[in-house]
């Protein structure tokens, strides 16, 4: 063999070596075409309404994302009778509902990011809103960030999964 020869065919396994370091890399932090992320179940949010009356919040949620499609529901419920009182731990007035369309969705590390628009009835309502929604993955004690209409919901996983 040729030096020339031998110097391509070096040069030639280099490259490959490179670019599928290079793939690795880009598939383990890239948008996630074919990965399928779903998640549902019902969370608390912390803070519940936030300062002064402090009403705790239970979400019922469901998303998925496959083949570049997906989408995101999340219906939020608050008790209509004030702590302490008769009723205050049923959850049965509609504070919220979110339902959109996934666009975009990222794995990184041990979260997935979903990000799309939606539209919002109740508290921050408006149409074509973008959302991101933040998750990790697992059953209970998982959890859910969801930041749309400029408001920003930290949510603990009581029951259900979520998975990619």
């Amino acid at each position: 063999m040729s030096n020339k020869t031998a110097r391509s065919l070096i040069l030639l396994v280099a490259a490959l070596a490179a670019a599928s370091f290079g793939w690795s890399i880009l598939a383990q932090a890239g948008t996630t075409q074919s990965a399928e992320i779903r998640g549902g179940g019902t969370t608390l949010v912390r803070g519940g309404t936030g300062p002064h009356s402090f009403t705790p919040v239970l979400t019922k949620f469901g998303f998925s994302w496959r083949d570049g499609k997906g989408g995101f529901e999340c219906l939020a419920f608050v008790p209509s009778a004030p702590a302490g009182q008769p009723g205050s731990g049923n959850f049965d007035t509609n504070a919220m509902y979110v339902t959109g369309s996934v666009t975009s969705a990222q794995v990184q590390g041990d979260k997935a990011v979903l990000k799309g628009t939606a539209t919002v009835t109740g508290l921050g309502a408006g149409a074509n809103e973008p959302f991101t929604a933040t998750a990790t993955r697992g059953g209970p004690g998982a959890t859910l960030v969801l930041e749309v209409s400029g408001l920003t919901f930290n949510e603990i996983l009581l029951e259900g999964e979520i998975s990619f």
